[in-house]
């Protein structure tokens, strides 16, 4: 029978010296899994999301098939996993009784995603921004309090991400197009994306079943490839996306009475230095300095998670 931990409540657990982790970062258009054997890693593997928010419970499945086929095989201890949009206890619950059936006996452990940066940047309290295709703020302080801001989905929030960049994008076009303007270097940029020849083209696209959350999201490389290439509006968007970032680490730095570190990462967070620069001026002008790029990925913190537990 396996033990599968809570997502927001996980209880302190025998403390085992080493043994066999499946670390598994569950991100919106792929899952990553590492295989560690007394805390080295020995197998690093990717497949689809399996993240039910972005895909079905079906190929969720399927893809956890694949990855396990991968990394998996013989006995596993524990299972860490990170993904977004674990809010309460039956979201944890339903991504491990996914999880469940490819490591028997193994102990799980359900997590939102941003509990895996905060390890990874080699920190056990702070709050750590997830700037990916979502976007979201968590962290915890030496008293063990938590504190969330942001990720409500990207139909409820989602700033900074790759999604709120591809959307802004299509937004600007649109504009453009109703005060009677010419597609702008974005705005062609973004239509050559997408493969059609005019700005109104965007709207039946945008609502189409055939592009969703990842689609746009994919579309946040326009973005700043125009603003990298000097286009004005791309980078008031990438600056726009890291001052928003920033307020959401705001928030939560200011519920746990903490000055930091905020630990920015993900693929934008990672990546695109001119929202890093706007981030951590943005969190300087709230008087917070110590700031953080993330130089490993998120699925590398699993090790510190589980001594953590072991404690």
């Amino acid at each position: 029978m396996n033990n599968r931990d809570s997502a927001l409540h996980s209880p302190a657990p025998a403390a085992t010296a080493s043994g066999t982790v499946i670390g598994l970062d569950i991100g919106g258009t792929k899952t990553r899994g590492v295989r560690f054997q007394d805390d080295e890693p020995l197998r690093d593997e990717t497949a689809g999301s399996a993240n039910v928010q972005n895909v079905s419970r079906e190929q969720a499945a399927a893809n956890l098939a694949e990855l396990f086929g991968k990394i998996g095989g013989g006995r596993i201890d524990q299972v860490y996993a990170g993904a977004g949009g674990i809010d309460t206890e039956e979201d944890a619950q339903a991504l491990a009784d996914l999880i469940a059936p490819h490591a028997p006996g193994a102990r799980i452990t359900v997590v939102h995603d941003s509990r895996l940066l905060l390890a990874a940047g080699g920190a056990s309290t702070g709050v750590a921004v997830i700037a990916g295709t979502g976007s979201a703020a968590w962290g915890k302080n030496d008293a063990g309090q938590e504190a969330r801001a942001g990720g409500w989905g990207y139909l409820l929030g989602d700033e900074g991400s790759g999604y709120w960049l591809g959307r802004e994008a299509v937004r600007h076009s649109l504009r453009r197009m109703n005060q009677g303007l010419e597609p702008d270097r974005l705005s062609r940029a973004l239509l050559d994306s997408c493969g059609v020849d005019e700005p109104g083209k965007l709207i039946a696209l945008f609502h189409s079943p055939d592009t969703g959350r990842r689609y746009w999201a994919q579309q946040a490389r326009v973005v700043v490839e125009a603003a990298d290439a000097g286009d004005e509006a791309g980078q008031a968007m990438v600056v726009q996306a890291g001052r928003d970032l920033a307020d959401l680490a705001g928030q939560a730095i200011r519920q746990l009475g903490l000055n930091g570190p905020v630990i920015l990462g993900s693929g934008l967070g990672m990546n695109v230095s001119r929202l890093q620069d706007a981030f951590t001026s943005a969190l300087a002008e709230q008087g917070i300095t110590d700031v953080r790029i993330l130089r490993q990925d998120p699925v590398f913190g699993v090790p510190r998670l589980v001594a953590e537990q072991r404690v």
